[in-house]
Order: structure tokens, then C-alpha cells, then sequence
């Protein structure tokens, strides 16, 4: 097959005509002709740090949805489904994957849980890490979270990341704020990126000490806006992720939009695109061809280098999306899933009285969260409760506090989807909602759920494992625009993204207030603290 169009030839940093021969799914030759062309050739787009679960489609699905962006390839961390199936969650993924020819990356996810002040569905221990990381699909070893304990040398960590320095796997690093002498020492560890990173200064400091950064544009944090002059500076050291993709914002667009962005802003086009398609590729010696002879057949075709409107992407020498049209099926995916734990009451969701509380306080667009203290009687001026619940054993709700930014005006919203351990977290204005809005996640096995006040109520099941749907990327994405809507609409939450905030409320390794079943966690002092003050 012959196919004609400008290249954009990123290792000699200049676009001509060419004319590209793809035999066998491979590139037979690339020539280059006289005749002009309209559209342009280049590597596709790789997202290198995702946790497919967020996009709450499995593996085969989120192909069906990315390939409509140009993307190709994911560096994919199973975290998520791994907090609650285990390694055999970990296999879903895979055998999932193994349905698509897209390229999927999965790391051993060495921080399950990630902490032990919350309750799991699973523990993934030095061995059964070890074990993931000598297999050919598991790529790398992924994000390491618990970086208080690689500073303290914990031995059930360090023996993760020994494992994966034997075998020469990349270690992806997760460090929100860390600098100065801890950062170096966590380097030091052999942790070589980070996605976490939320101001210029520190992103830069981590990569003059060795390290790589991602530069995340998700669903909820959103860091391209302060990281983005490190592109003329650093290309070379830098990656594009999004980390968490919510279904609806995959179906607009995926890594292509942050690069339009970058462009828009004047950084020089072979950066972005080194950055965008080759980077990832290198670092995480991803099978993903790069348009050279001899390569597999991995590309995209774009309309301009302005919008860079993917008008075809192609996978081992095979047209899988063009004009609109993807030709993978969907495929009706198995439902594994873990749900131990029966309906709530409202007098189930009561505090105790006091006079002072502490109030986590929620930000948009952002993942760490600041700390107030409030008088208990300004309850409801924004000030919320907020609950996470054990679905892995049937136990009373300890985990009681009070949370703000949300903006709530009436009724509750919940969701099985509740980093990492993927517990019930509900936030509401009363007890009653809070109940019925838990009881809807409890009833289906998972899922994300508003109600209001009256009989309104609105519920995306989620099947697999309490994460993702059964049903078609396009279906699930719609579903969640509408349950998305009426929570912004109706219940009247100030939040751009409700339940993709939600859902890192009770994440324990991200500053600075959190949430666990088991009680109110400061991320600074890693450890509980009162939510009441009496």
C-alpha cells in the first residue's frame, strides 16, 4: 500500500512531501516526491501515564475511543483494579487489552494499598510484585507512591524497587511537593519520573536532580498551564499524560489537545511532537513504531499542524480509524467485581456533636486539598459531610468528616471509584441523600450516583470491579455527560469535574486532608487525626 502526504520528520526536524510503502504492517520505504500534499504524516500520540479505569471503560473500549485522537499507545498503570481484584485484576487488563491492536504498556503496581490506613480488596506484596515484573507484558514498575517510606528505606518497598532495577524496568516515581534533600534521596532510590508536580519550580528542581516529568492535562488536575514554559527549556526531559480521563472528556480529545495547546503558544513544533510521540517511546521501550523504514507501521494522519484534526490513525500497517469511523468492535467485556456490604441507613451517616470541626477543603482542577477549621453550626454554608464507606466487609461508617468546595445546594452525590482503595465515598447535605445516594452504588455493585432532595436520581453503573462500564465507550460517555450535568445543573456544585474530584477525596498520599474508611487522614503527618474539636 502506497500513501502520500507531508511527512513531519522529527529526528531531522523538517517537513517534505514523501510517498510511504507499508508492507506486512511494516514501513517498506519512505520517499521522497515532488507532489505536493494537503495532509501531514507523523508518530502517533502516547499517553505515558494513565490509569485506563478512570476513562471507567475496559482496555478494548478505551482503544475504540482514543484512536479517534491519534493516540496509539498508553503507558497504563492497573492501579486502580488492582486495589481491588489483585493480580487477577491485573490479568483482566491484559487479557482485556489482548482484544485491540492498540498499544497498552501495563506496570506492576507496586503501592496496593497504598497505604495501611485504609481497607483494600488486595495487597500485592515484594514477591507477587516481583512475579508481574518478569512478565513480558508488565513493562515497568509503576507509580511509586509511598514515598515517605523509600525515604525511610521501608524494606516492603525498597524490595519492589530492587526488583525492578534487576530486570532493568523503568520506575515511575509519584511525589507531590517533595524537594530538597528528600527528593534527592527518593531519586537516589532509582525513581526516574513524576507526574505530580504542580508549580514550575518544582518540576524544574526535579529534573536538574535527574529526574523526567509528565506533564499532566487530566480530567481533574490539570497542570499544563504551570508547567509548560519547562517545553523550550527541557524538551527532551519531558513526557504529555493525563493520568485520569473521565469518559466524556476522551470522547472531545486526549493527548492531541494538549498538543494544539502547545503549538498555540508558540513552542517549536518538533519539541512538542518529540515530546507528544517519540519520548515515551524511548523511555519506556515502548514496540511502537516512529515512521522510519523499517518500523512497524504505527502512524496518524493529521488535516494541519494547527488543530491537528486526526483524520486517519494507523496501527501495525493497519487503517483502523479514518474519516470519523473506527474499525474496532466493540466488545461486550467480563464483569469481575468485589461488593461486600449491605444497605445504609441515614442514622448511619450521624457525627457526634462538637464545637469545632476540621474541613477538608476542595480545589478544581487539583488533587491536593487545604485544611480549615469551622464552627460545627456553619454546617451547610458549603460546609458538607462527607463519608467513605468499607465495601470489602461489612463494618459500621467510621469514616465521618466535613468537606467544602463543593458547593452542593441539595441532595448527595457517591461513588464506588474513590482512590485507591475504591471504597463508597459519598458527599451530601443531609443524611437522608447521603443514604440514598450510597445505597444506589451499594444496589449496583458500583457505579457513580447523584440524588437530590425530592425523588430525582441518576446512577452509571459500573460492573467491572465497581470501575467500569459493559457498555460502549460512546454510551458510557453520555451517561456520564448527563449524570455530570444534573450534579453541576441542579444540585448546583460549583466543580468542573463533581465526581473526578469526588473520587480523589480519599487518595491518603496526596496533601493535605483526606479521608479513608477508617477516619480522617493528614497526608503531612501521615497519620489520623480528629475530625471533631471539642
Amino acid at each position: 500500500m502506497r500513501l502520500n502526504g507531508n511527512l513531519i520528520d522529527l529526528e531531522y526536524r523538517k517537513i517534505y512531501p514523501v510517498t510511504i510503502s507499508v508492507e506486512n504492517g511494516k514501513i517498506e520505504s519512505i520517499k521522497a516526491c515532488e507532489r505536493k500534499a494537503e495532509h501531514y504524516f507523523l508518530p502517533g500520540f502516547i499517553d505515558a501515564h494513565i490509569h485506563i479505569e478512570s476513562s471507567m471503560l475496559p482496555p478494548s473500549e478505551f482503544a475504540r475511543l482514543a484512536v479517534k485522537h491519534g493516540t496509539i499507545a498508553t503507558v497504563s498503570d492497573p492501579h486502580e483494579i488492582a486495589n481491588v481484584l489483585g493480580t487477577a485484576g491485573i490479568d483482566y487488563m491484559i487479557e482485556n487489552a489482548r482484544q485491540s491492536p492498540f498499544h497498552f504498556c501495563f506496570g506492576a503496581s507496586p503501592c496496593v494499598p497504598a497505604t495501611s490506613f485504609e481497607t483494600s480488596g488486595a495487597v500485592l506484596d515484594p514477591e507477587k510484585v516481583a512475579s508481574l515484573l518478569g512478565r513480558t507484558e508488565i513493562g515497568y514498575l509503576s507509580e511509586v507512591m509511598n514515598f515517605p517510606g523509600v525515604i525511610s528505606g521501608d524494606p516492603d518497598i525498597m524490595a519492589k524497587i530492587s526488583a525492578a532495577k534487576k530486570l532493568g524496568k523503568p520506575i515511575d516515581g509519584h511525589c507531590p511537593g517533595l524537594r530538597g534533600k528528600e527528593l534527592e534521596t527518593y531519586i537516589s532510590a532509582g525513581i526516574e519520573t513524576d507526574h505530580e508536580s504542580f508549580s514550575y519550580g518544582e518540576a524544574k528542581e526535579k529534573i536538574e536532580r535527574g529526574m523526567k516529568i509528565l506533564i499532566r492535562e487530566g480530567s481533574a488536575a490539570k497542570n499544563f498551564n504551570a508547567l509548560h514554559p519547562l517545553i523550550c527549556e527541557f524538551p527532551e526531559k519531558l513526557m504529555f499524560c493525563s493520568d485520569d480521563r473521565h469518559p466524556d472528556d476522551l470522547a472531545k480529545g486526549h493527548i492531541n489537545t494538549i498538543v494544539r495547546r502547545a503549538v498555540a503558544l508558540g513552542y517549536d513544533l518538533y519539541d512538542v511532537l518529540r515530546i507528544a510521540c517519540i519520548n515515551p517511546v524511548e523511555h519506556y521501550n515502548l514496540p511502537v513504531g516512529l515512521l522510519r523504514r523499517g518500523d512497524r507501521a504505527d502512524f496518524i494522519m493529521v488535516e494541519d499542524l494547527k488543530n491537528f484534526k486526526v483524520l486517519e490513525t494507523w496501527i501495525g500497517g493497519k487503517c483502523i480509524y479514518r474519516e470519523g469511523k473506527t474499525s474496532l468492535p466493540f466488545i461486550r467485556p467480563k464483569t469481575p467485581n468485589r461488593f461486600s456490604v449491605s444497605l445504609k441507613k441515614p442514622a448511619d451517616f450521624s457525627m457526634p456533636e462538637c464545637a469545632k470541626i476540621k474541613v477538608i477543603r476542595a480545589i478544581d482542577h487539583e488533587l491536593i486539598t487545604e485544611e480549615e477549621i469551622s464552627d460545627a453550626g456553619k454546617t451547610g454554608n458549603d460546609i458538607l459531610k462527607i463519608a467513605v464507606i468499607n465495601r470489602y466487609e461489612n463494618h459500621p461508617i467510621k469514616g465521618l468528616a466535613h468537606i467544602s468546595g463543593f458547593g452542593l445546594k441539595m441532595g448527595a452525590i457517591a461513588s464506588s471509584i474513590a482512590h485507591d482503595s475504591h471504597n463508597i465515598i459519598v458527599v451530601g447535605c443531609d443524611d437522608e441523600s447521603m443514604s440514598r445516594a450510597a445505597n444506589l452504588i451499594i444496589a449496583a455493585r458500583g457505579g457513580i450516583a447523584a440524588v437530590e432532595t425530592g425523588e430525582t436520581q441518576y446512577i452509571l453503573p459500573l460492573p467491572i470491579a465497581g470501575l467500569m462500564s459493559d457498555r460502549t465507550g460512546e454510551e458510557t460517555a453520555a451517561d456520564y455527560g448527563i449524570i455530570n450535568r444534573f450534579v453541576r445543573d441542579e444540585l448546583g456544585s460549583s466543580l468542573s469535574a463533581p465526581f473526578m474530584t469526588l473520587s480523589f477525596m480519599a487518595l491518603l498520599v496526596i496533601p493535605q486532608l483526606k479521608l479513608s474508611d477508617r477516619g480522617l487522614f493528614d497526608s503531612r503527618r501521615f497519620r489520623f487525626v480528629r475530625a471533631c474539636i471539642r
